[in-house]
């Protein structure tokens, strides 16, 4: 730093011995990812198979005390591992049985302000921005054809949005949330037949 620069701050922009103190160029660091152990990962993998669990019963399931599990989940819940507890719903059973998968593709990035207010939309259920041939994916899930149709005609209507490609589920064979668990060791050779 020059002494000509030195000089541009006010006395109150100065550190010790008279040298300004210059952030700009400083970056804010990011806050420290929490260590995950077996225990969290059993508390976790316990909760998202069953989130209304008392702090008791996932202890009995982990083996910890329920004080111990409170405060793991405390902490867990305080760096953002934790999210929130949800209900999962049966989309059929309250009358949207349809599941598609809808790719946008579009001029440009394609994740817009106008497109992010199709998020408003219950059907709604993920959005992601990806790599490959289209920008976004959406997940969503709707009445009828009918209502696809609907979603996906508020879709074009967006500035920006050159086609959509839409992948209807017939059958689900997995659909679950987030896991706890790491595969530490992937198998050399494919999984057998």
């Amino acid at each position: 730093m020059n002494n000509s620069s030195i000089d541009d701050y006010s006395s109150a922009e100065r550190g010790f011995c008279g040298m300004a103190k210059n952030t700009q160029d400083l970056r804010q660091r990011r806050p420290q990812q929490p260590v995950i152990d077996a225990f969290d990962r059993k508390i976790l993998a316990a909760l998202a198979a069953d989130g209304s669990q008392s702090y008791a019963r996932l202890g009995e399931t982990v083996g910890l005390s329920a004080p111990a599990v409170h405060e793991r989940v405390r902490r867990l819940r305080q760096s953002g591992t934790i999210k929130g507890v949800h209900a999962a719903l049966d989309g059929a059973a309250l009358g949207k049985p349809l599941l598609a998968f809808v790719h946008v593709e579009a001029a440009g990035w394609g994740k817009s302000e106008r497109l992010m207010q199709v998020l408003q939309f219950p059907e709604v259920e993920e959005m992601h921005s990806i790599a490959g041939d289209a920008s976004v994916l959406f997940k969503v899930r709707t009445a009828s054809p009918q209502a696809l149709e609907a979603f996906l005609s508020q879709i074009h209507a967006v500035p920006g949005v050159t086609g959509t490609r839409s992948y209807i589920a017939l059958s689900t064979y997995l659909e679950r949330p987030v896991q706890a668990g790491v595969t530490n060791s992937w198998p050399e050779m494919p999984l057998p037949e």
